[in-house]
This record gives structure tokens, sequence and C-alpha cells, in this order.
């Protein structure tokens, strides 16, 4: 066997993930606020794209542009004699502009209003522009058409300050302003307000904000004392035990027992009582009176202030109807209507001069066309998934969650005659509005667990429903274990293993059977 180089000639097939296919795909999985953003940065790029506009809203386009025509015309006409004094009429003329414009002899309107028109204040007659050159140049002033408001923008708008939510932020540092007037407190000050979080702790420790400072570590203690007396009470707090020590002491109700109590939050949040007991020294009725005392205390004293804006969930596939005849339909306010100018593109494309003008023009084309389709597809592919969804768990929207049927994402896919990738891009950030409420299509993809007596497969959602409705029943003498769980799921025709319900319960948040059975005794006893 030789070794030597030679000419192949070889014919191979390969996908290649050109730029428009890679733009198609990520289309489909951005959310719909995502998708916005995304069209909206392409429309200021790309020339040749425009929004569509509807007919409802042109029709409006139209009318308001009337409007603003006819105020035009009204400006040209003021309503002040003395503008019109210069003009030259004709002797006996009955009518002029002003009983022209008021359907009325000018002696009707003054017996009316019991004036001359002749009788006006200056700001009465409308703003007049005065140019330096024609008018007094020494009493001219930008100032001079602004009215009592102190600006002449008709947009100004006094509720939008009334509205203003007051911040965190805001609402400390109004008060430290008040607490002290040392330059060096209110730096200090400022600085640990901007490190205190949005549920009302500070997130560093004092050394390193005094090294950062340059400041005393007792400087810097000090004005956080004053800071943790503002109000919400507990504010500034650097753990939850110190956020409750303030909240009790502005209250008068921290004591040696009450300190015990918050060194040892552990063994509360355990519900080990009789251990509390033990380290605080007090009898059943004080540790309950206690606990009570706890639990009528804020641990996040910050919250109750405004923070970001929480941007409500917008359903892009709405399902209405009847368990006869679902009907599913695309949201269209979520969908983004742009087009491609072609008439524009025809004229620029003949004014052209250079290569890199035509070669500009020719990728804005490109780049608008791919970009329509895209959008098209992406509307079309969603439609398509969410129709197969509402097929598959229709008992789910007549019967509700413990109907819900297992499904993956290759059942979906094989219906439609798709790939799974794509089924996952679609329904990722994505969200159906039914009649039982909004949900993301994730939701209702959910692995099988068997069935105890050969039947049908249940999904895991509709399997953590029923343990959470078993618990929710629960009496505080009859608390049910995991494995009494695992036994009634199994007479209920669910296979199920122990640690899987143990995997559910503490994915639900819900605590062990021992802490449960010391939840509702407390509960019980308080009661």
């Amino acid at each position: 066997m030789s070794l030597g180089p030679r000419l192949e000639f070889r014919q191979t097939q390969s996908l290649v993930m050109t730029p428009q296919l890679m733009q198609a795909i990520k289309l489909l999985q951005l959310s719909n606020l995502d998708l916005v953003a995304y069209v909206e940065a392409e429309l200021e790029r790309n020339p040749l794209l425009e929004r569509q506009v509807e007919p409802e809203a042109a029709s409006a386009a139209e009318g308001e542009g009337g409007r603003d025509e006819v105020v035009l015309r009204s400006e040209d006409h003021q309503l002040d004699p003395r503008a019109h004094s210069n003009e030259t009429r004709e002797e006996g003329q009955t009518t002029d502009w002003l009983e022209e414009s008021l359907g009325s002899s000018r002696s009707a309107i003054e017996d009316r209003l019991d004036t001359g028109l002749e009788n006006v204040f200056p700001d009465d007659a409308g703003r007049e522009t005065v140019h330096p050159a024609t008018g007094d140049s020494g009493s001219y002033s930008d100032w001079s058409g602004v009215g009592g408001g102190g600006r002449e923008d008709d947009d100004y708008n006094l509720e939008a300050f009334v509205s203003a939510e007051t911040t965190l932020a805001d609402h400390l540092e109004g008060q430290l302003t008040l607490a002290t007037n040392d330059p060096v407190a209110l730096l200090i000050g400022h600085h640990l307000i901007d490190l205190i979080d949005e549920a009302g702790y500070l997130t560093t420790d004092l050394p390193s904000v005094a090294e950062r400072l340059g400041a005393p570590l007792s400087a810097v203690q000090k004005v956080l004392e004053v800071i943790q007396t503002f109000d919400p009470p507990g504010i500034g707090a650097r753990s939850l035990a110190e956020c409750l020590a303030i909240q009790l002491k502005e209250r008068n109700r921290f004591d040696p027992a009450m300190a015990a109590l918050l060194g040892h939050l552990e063994l509360l949040a355990r519900r080990e009582f009789g251990a509390l007991k033990r380290v605080c020294g007090v009898d059943d009725e004080d540790l309950a009176e206690m606990v009570g005392e706890i639990r009528r205390l804020n641990p996040k004293p910050g919250l109750a202030f405004g923070s970001g804006v929480i941007q409500p969930i917008v359903p892009d596939v709405f399902v209405r109807g009847t368990p006869e005849n679902w009907l599913v339909e695309l949201n269209s306010d979520t969908l983004p209507r742009v087009l491609v100018n072609q008439a524009y593109y025809s004229r620029v494309q003949k004014t052209a001069r250079g290569e890199k003008e035509k070669a500009f023009l020719t990728d804005c084309m490109q780049t608008a066309t791919w970009l329509t389709r895209s959008l098209d597809q992406r509307a079309r592919t969603i439609l398509k998934v969410a129709t197969e969804i509402v097929r598959q768990q229709e008992a789910f929207l007549s019967l509700g969650v413990q109907h819900l049927r297992p499904l993956n994402l290759r059942m979906v896919a094989d219906a439609i005659g798709m790939h799974e990738s794509t089924v996952s891009r679609v329904t990722s950030n994505k969200y159906m509005a039914t009649p039982r409420g909004i949900f993301e299509m994730k939701y209702f993809f959910s692995s099988s667990i068997s069935s105890s007596d050969g039947g049908e497969a249940h999904s895991a959602e509709s399997v953590r429903f029923r343990i959470k409705q078993m618990i929710d029943a629960e009496t505080p003498d009859d608390v049910l274990s995991d494995d009494t769980l695992v036994q009634k799921l199994r007479e209920s025709g669910i296979d199920i293993a122990r640690r899987t319900v143990a995997k559910y319960r503490e994915a639900m948040r819900i605590p062990s059977s021992v802490q449960r059975r010391r939840e509702k005794q407390a509960a019980a006893s308080a009661g």
C-alpha cells in the first residue's frame, strides 16, 4: 500500500446552520417580551422594515391628524380684535371674521357679555409670538410664554408625582436627613442604606464597610444603630434574630427568655418545644405566648415598600370553548406585525451608487424577508404545538389537575411531525390561558408513574396533587407518614416508592410528619 497525496471527489449531505436558520431557531424560544424587544431592535436597524398599522389605528390616526389640522387653522385666527385692527374692511360690511366664526353679530355678543370685546386682559388674547427683531428687545424673554404653572408643556402631569411609589431607600434617606446633620454620619448612612436589600437586611459586614469608607468601625456601628431605629421596625438587621429582636425592643417585649428563644430559632423551626422550654426556662403557657409574639412580627420589613415593577404574565395562547369543542387561538397582542416596504426598496435601489450601498440594501432586504417569514412560522408552530397539547390534555381541561395525563416531548413531536428540540423551544417561556388558569406550556409535560393494577399510568403532577390533598385533610391526631401515604396511594392504584413521595413532599415545601404533628398540636393548643 503506497502512501502519497491524491485528489478525490466526494458527495455528502450536511445541515448548514445559516444565519437565517439560526435566527428562526432563536425566535422560537423567545418569550413575547423578548420577541418585542428583538423586533424593535430590527426596526431601528433595518430601514426596509416597518410596523403594520391596523385599519382601526390607521383611521384613528387620520382622525387625529384632521383634528390637528383644525387646531392649526384656529391658531391662525386669533380671537383678539387688536390683531386685526390693521386690516381694511369695506364700509357697510355687516359681518366680520368674529361674526363668521361665532355665528352672531358683534353687538349681540357684547350685549350678552355686558362688556366690549376690546375689554380684555393681555393674557386673554392667546399666546403671541414676539420676535426680537419686531418687538422690544429689552423686554423680550424666553419666559414670556410661560404661564402660571412655570412651564408651557401641555404634557405636564402632576398625577405622575402623586402616584409615584416610595421606595425603601427613599423612605430611609428621608428619616436619615431628619436624624442627623453631621456630614460624616450622612455619608456613612447613605452608603449603609444602599447596602440594604429589598427585604430590609444589611447585606455586608461592618468591617468591610468601614474599610471601604476609611471610617472608624465604631462610627459605622453608631450610624447603623441609628438606622435600626427607623421605620419600619427591624430595618437594617444583619440576621433574622437581630431583625426580630429590634421589633421586640420596639414593643418593649425583649427579655432574657425571649433572647434565649431568638438564640435558638432552629429549635423553633423544628417545633422542638420541649428543648425550647428547657433553654428559655419557661412553662408551656409562657412558651406558647412567646411563640405567638414571634409569629406576629415581620421577618421581612422592607417588603412593605415598592421594589421593582412586576411584569404580569401575558399568555401566548388562549383556550376557550367546551369539553366537546375546544378552541385554540393565538394572542394577537403578543405577535409583532412588521412588513417589508417593497416600494421604498425599489425607489432606493435605483439611487444606489456604490457596491457597498447595493450590498447593504440587499442584506437589509434578505433580513427583512427572513424576519417576516420567521415570525409567521413561529406563530404557526406555536399554534400547532398548543393544539396538540390541548388534544392530549382534554381530561385536565374538563375535570381538573388530578386527570392530567403523562406527556413528553416525543409524543407531541411525533404527533405533529416535528423534532423534539423544536417542541422544547416552542414551549419554553410560553404561557397558555385555559378555563382553569394560566399555565406555562412546560407544565403540561409530566413524567409517568405506573399503575399498581395495570391500568393507565398517572402523571407526576396529578400524584403531587393527591399527596397535597391528603396532607391538607390531616388532623392533629392523625398525621400521615410517608409510608402511610405510599399505602394510600397504592390502594388508589398508584404504584410509587417511599423516596418518591418524600421527594414530591419536599418539592412542595411540606415538612415531615413529625414537624406537621408538632405544628398542628401547637395550633390546636393555641386555639
